[in-house]
Order: C-alpha cells, then structure tokens, then sequence
C-alpha cells in the first residue's frame, strides 16, 4: 500500500471515529443544549469528509466504502438519552463534559495532522482533486478544533472551582 493510500485510510478513519464520537458526547450531555447542537452539526461535517475521503480513495485504487455504524439508533441511544438525563441533576457532568471535550479535541488534532500530511502529498504529486479535498475538508476540522478549545476554555474555570 502506498504512503497516501495510508495517509487516506488514516483520515478516513479518524473522521469517522470523530463523527461518532461527537454524536455520542452530543447524546450523553443532552442538557447542555449548546454542546448538544453544535456537536451534532460538527458530526455532519465529519460524516461529509468521509463520504468525500472514499470518492478520492477510488481514484488512488482504495476501497473506502464500508458501512459505519453511526451509533444513535436502538438500545444504545436509549441508554445515553437516559444516562444524559440522569447526569444532569449532578455535580459530576461538568467534569465529564470537560473530559469529552478534551478527548474530541485530540481526534480532531489528529485528523487535522492527517489533513496536514495529505495536502503536502497532493502538492508534492500534482493531485489537483486530493488538493481540493484537503482546502475544503481541512479548515472544517480546525474549526472543530477551535470549538472544544473553546468550550475547554470557558468551561474550565467554572467546573474546576465548584468542586
């Protein structure tokens, strides 16, 4: 396999991972509404680089289409509506939302490093259609990014000075 099929399947990964991490940290922190939200509108976009990663994958002969659980249907989303609901007359949730928000910062450090990697590969290699993915996918995940920071930010000093 070559270095960009690598590089392709690593984001491909990675952005799902994010997608269904967001829509499970969207479902566990229900009452907090904006978390709530904006997670499932930053899971979307996740959802839409995976979909775009596999179409350029066909042309660098990689089979990217394979069925991915999203997570949000069944027993499970059952359990974390409850949880949620459940979670929300404690003190706890604070930490555990700051805790979820750490963690989706670091998938999307990585998959913007995967996207780092994959631009540099198009430029080397001419690949005008990588390129174009990696311009519109890339800033979509650092807006990602900027959001947890965000929240971390504003999130922190409240929840580490009630405990």
């Amino acid at each position: 396999m070559k270095g960009v099929q690598l590089v392709l399947r690593s984001t491909h990964h990675g952005e799902s991972d994010l997608a269904d991490e967001l829509v499970t940290v969207a479902e566990r922190h229900r009452t907090e509404h904006e978390v709530h939200h904006v997670a499932l509108d930053l899971a979307a976009w996740s959802r839409e680089h995976v979909a775009r990663l596999a179409d350029v994958a066909r042309d660098h002969d990689l089979d990217l289409d394979e069925p991915h659980d999203a997570g949000t249907s069944g027993v499970l989303a059952t359990l974390r509506k409850k949880a949620a609901d459940a979670l929300g007359r404690r003190p706890e949730p604070g930490l555990l939302l700051l805790r979820d928000l750490r963690e989706l910062h670091l998938a999307a450090s990585e998959n913007s490093l995967h996207w780092e990697m994959l631009g540099q590969a198009a430029q080397a290699t001419r690949d005008a259609a990588l390129l174009d993915l990696v311009s519109s996918c890339h800033p979509e995940t650092l807006r990602q990014m900027r959001w947890t920071n965000t929240m971390i930010k504003v999130l922190s000093p409240q929840v580490l000075t009630s405990l």
